[in-house]
């Protein structure tokens, strides 16, 4: 877990990236890198098991269910992959190219988002087709209304991506200046998350308020409680998470922070606070991926978990 640069000279050590390597005992970091790893293992093979009920129970093979599942694959196993390096090749971890880096530990975050804003449109074409049902002109009203709010998630999400790809390339192929580049990260990636988990609200108090919703949600195998529920947690959850980083971002000082914002902030996308939380950073960090990473990315795969077809089906979801 600790960097074998320690021990050399100053010169050597400046130009080396920091890594996760807390004075705690070796026994402790060893246990806690394993219980990441099985954690996110384990969550990896569920959902590709989930995958593969897909196909036995001949369910679409393009909805949102494996959408959504297969986000959450690719998700468990950069996380797996990443803590799979800090048993023996840390090294190798704070070394790679700018892109694999990116990849490794930033992709991730951008995957949680793409998460909120497929869940966004979840909610939001289940209350386009329960006023589907209710409208006289109801192909009319569904093509108006769905075009549009497929190009706004589309290009919210590219944007997140592109923030996060642009400011992570920028800090590690130039000379800017990093407390600009990152502020610029955080203040328009962490605003996205607020602003999508405002209209994730939005769309569970619509569907909750209309007559439809019990029968069509329970035709899906699940209901309104479990989707509000549900729904609830993941908005406070990512709320909470981007608002921590706006908030501490703003009162740290990220001037020290090594090219490419090593530590936490890539691994994590929270703010910097390895300097002020000591010896204990490497524990509170598993509890900030529990929390905020792995508690929402579980719940969302429960949800969309693959059901046994029911035998008849009086209302179907178009996805």
């Amino acid at each position: 877990m600790e960097h074998p640069s320690q021990g050399s000279s100053g010169a050597n050590g400046s130009l080396s990236p920091p890594t996760l390597s807390p004075s705690i005992p070796p026994f402790v970091k060893l246990g806690l890198t394993l219980a990441y790893t099985v954690f996110y293992s384990l969550l990896f093979s569920f959902i590709y098991a989930q995958l593969w009920l897909v196909l036995r129970y001949r369910h679409k093979r393009f909805s949102f269910q494996t959408a959504f599942l297969f986000l959450c694959l690719l998700w468990a196993a950069l996380r797996a992959l990443l803590f799979s390096f800090y048993f023996r090749d840390c090294v190798t971890a704070n070394a790679l190219g700018p892109f694999s880096f990116w990849l490794l530990y930033c992709f991730p975050v951008c995957l949680q988002f793409f998460t909120l804003s497929l869940m966004n449109l979840y909610c939001a074409q289940v209350s386009v087709c329960l006023c589907v049902k209710l409208s006289r002109h109801a192909l009319m009203f569904s093509c108006v209304c769905r075009c549009p709010l497929n190009l706004l998630f589309v290009g919210v999400s590219l944007l997140f991506l592109l923030v996060n790809l642009t400011c992570a390339l920028l800090v590690k192929m130039s000379h800017a200046q990093v407390k600009s580049v990152v502020l610029v990260r955080v203040a328009i990636n962490d605003s996205l998350f607020v602003l999508g988990a405002v209209s994730l609200a939005v769309c569970l108090y619509k569907i909750a308020k209309m007559s439809l919703a019990s029968i069509y949600l329970e035709a899906k195998g699940t209901s309104v409680c479990q989707v509000t529920l549900i729904g609830l947690m993941v908005i406070l959850l990512y709320a909470s998470r981007a608002c921590y980083n706006l908030v501490v971002l703003a009162l740290s000082n990220i001037e020290s922070i090594d090219s490419f914002d090593y530590d936490w902030y890539n691994v994590s996308d929270q703010a910097d606070l390895r300097s002020s939380l000591g010896d204990a950073g490497y524990v509170v960090f598993g509890v900030i991926l529990f929390v905020w990473e792995l508690l929402p990315t579980s719940l969302v795969v429960f949800f969309f978990r693959v059901r046994k077809p029911a035998q008849d089906r009086k209302y179907c979801l178009a996805t």
